[in-house]
Formats: structure tokens, sequence, C-alpha cells
């Protein structure tokens, strides 16, 4: 049955059809080295935690080279300080051979840290969905795209952390749910990122009374509708990989998946644009690992925490693959 549906996807791809993928990935505070704007203690430049320009350089070279490795047509980044950051990551991926041409970042909001995108097919559109007024949550990044003549939308996520209950990430997924709403529940949409959630949050934030303030009822399963979708819900591809692979986060030894991609029912139904059942994957070189942790990049935890100038990022990539008609 493997070979058969191989031997149908190759044969599709013959007539013209393409293919993209497409990521997500959390680079862990990956701030810049310009004065103003806010950030950290541990980020102040050239101060005693020694975030200076040689930490700076490695961190960028060390991130470009996953995403060089990666090497998807679009990437969507969280925890990027600003455009001049951006700007630079871009660059450090140039000089290593991948370029990408287009470009955008939800910095509408004077935040520390904030989501990206790198594309190497261009925009429709992108644009900062504000998700409150306040600080305590950061803007989703929406973006339009049309590519082999199919026009498809993905949303860049960055939830509020497990330091807050479920309810500030039923926030986010409610203004989320009706933007999509205002789109149409039966366009592409792609939605992706760190959700700070687990694909079955449900379940396992029971288990966390500080969490659970909202009655058991969570952003990612409940608002969009992941549990058991429908036409107006989205299919989370954690599904297609064996259950004890479905991680990209490793938090005091317990595996997560924090970071999730999830698709509306259009991309589902192999029409003209459709995900590629099984592509689901995160991404594990060996070199993004220490022992049995992922290599994140490293801190002294002193009474003054100080950067090593080494490792990558506690968050592990995550992509898949769609294919396009022609």
């Amino acid at each position: 049955m493997k070979f058969f549906t191989l031997f149908l996807f190759l044969v599709s791809l013959s007539f013209g059809d393409s293919i993209l993928k497409i990521a997500t990935y959390n680079v862990e505070n990956l701030f810049d080295l310009e004065k103003g704007g806010y950030r950290y203690e541990e980020y102040k430049v050239n101060g005693k935690s020694l975030w200076n320009i040689k930490n700076y350089k490695i961190k960028l070279n060390n991130i470009a080279q996953v995403i060089k490795d990666i090497d998807a047509d679009i990437i969507a980044l969280q925890e990027i300080h600003s455009l001049s950051t951006l700007k630079d990551l871009r660059f450090a991926l140039k000089q290593k051979g991948l370029y990408y041409q287009y470009f955008s970042i939800a910095n509408k909001k004077n935040t520390a840290i904030n989501v990206a995108f790198l594309s190497k097919i261009p925009f429709i559109y992108a644009k900062d969905l504000q998700v409150t007024s306040t600080y305590k949550y950061r803007n989703i990044l929406e973006a339009k795209f049309k590519f082999n003549n199919h026009e498809f939308y993905i949303f860049n996520n960055h939830w509020k952390a497990k330091s807050g209950p479920e309810s500030m990430r039923v926030v986010s997924a409610k203004v989320l749910k009706k933007r999509i709403s205002q789109i149409g529940e039966d366009k592409n949409i792609i939605l992706l990122g760190d959700f700070n959630s687990d694909y079955e949050e449900y379940i396992k934030f029971k288990r966390k009374r500080e969490h659970n303030d909202t009655h058991g009822k969570t952003g990612i399963n409940h608002v969009l509708k992941s549990i058991d979708p429908g036409e107006d819900g989205f299919y989370n591809l954690w599904y297609d990989v064996q259950e004890e692979d479905r991680y990209s986060y490793i938090y005091k030894g317990k595996k997560e998946a924090l970071d999730n991609i999830l698709v509306s029912h259009s991309l589902r139904d192999t029409k003209d644009v459709s995900y590629i059942t099984g592509s689901i994957k995160k991404f594990k070189r060996h070199y993004l690992f220490k022992k049995k942790n992922i290599y994140r990049w490293q801190m002294s935890y002193g009474r003054i925490k100080k950067h090593k100038g080494k490792g990558y990022s506690d968050h592990l990539p995550v992509l898949a693959k769609f294919l396009f008609k022609s």
C-alpha cells in the first residue's frame, strides 16, 4: 500500500505539481545588539552577562545553520527580537548559501520578542493580528500567499507560556478563530508556531490545577476544534507521528509538543492543495542534542547569568510538506 501511495505521488509530480516545505522554529531569545527597546536583563548589550558581538554572531551562525539544513520554502520563527535581528539572520543565511528574498515580522507592539517569516515565495500580504492592546499577549503574524495559482494562509503564533493559566492562551485562540471565520473556514489555512500547548492539552493540563482556570476548556483543542475536527476545525499533524516521537521540547526530562502545525479541512481533501500525509516531522540532527537533552543556548546560572557562546535553542524545529497541483 505504501509503495502504491508513493507511486501515485511521483506520478502527480510528473504532471507539473509542486511541493512546498513549511517549517516552524522557536529560536530562543534571539536578541539584537541595539541599545533601545525592552529586553531581558541577561540580554543587556555588553553587560556582565556577556551578550556582546562575539556571542551574538555565534548565536546567529548556529541558528542559521539549523535553518540552512532544514531548507524550508517558508519558515515561521518565534522569539525574534526585532526587524534588525531578522535582517541579520537573513544575511547569515545568505552567507551560507540560502537566500530568503521575502521576510516579515510582527513588530507593531513594543514587546521583547516577536514572530516572523522567512520565505522563498512572495507574500500577497503579511500583517499583525493584534490579540489585545496589552503587552501580556504577543501579536500573531498573518500572511497570505499564492503558489502554483493556489492561495493559502499561514498564521504564526507564540501563545502565552505555561507561567500563565489556560485562560490566557484561550484569549489568543479566540482572536485567531474570529479572524479565520472572517476569511472563511473553507480556505487553505495553516496554523503553526509555539502554542505552549500540547496536541492533547485538554487531557494533560488537568493534572496541573494552576493552569486549569477554564473548567477544562483549552485554546488549541476546544476553540480551534482540534479534538475531532469537522469542516470548521483544525487537524493537528502530530497525529501522523508515532506517539513517542510527538515532541519538540524537553522540560525536566519530560517530552512536550509545544510547537504545532494544524491544517484546515480543505488541506486534507487532496483536491488542489493538500498536506502530504505523514510528511510532518521534528528536525532532529545530532548536533541539536546533548546527551538526552536538546542542546539549547548555554547560560551559566550563577548570581549573574552569563552567555557561554554555544548551543542552539531549547526547541526543535517542526516541518511538513504540502502538495500544490498544477
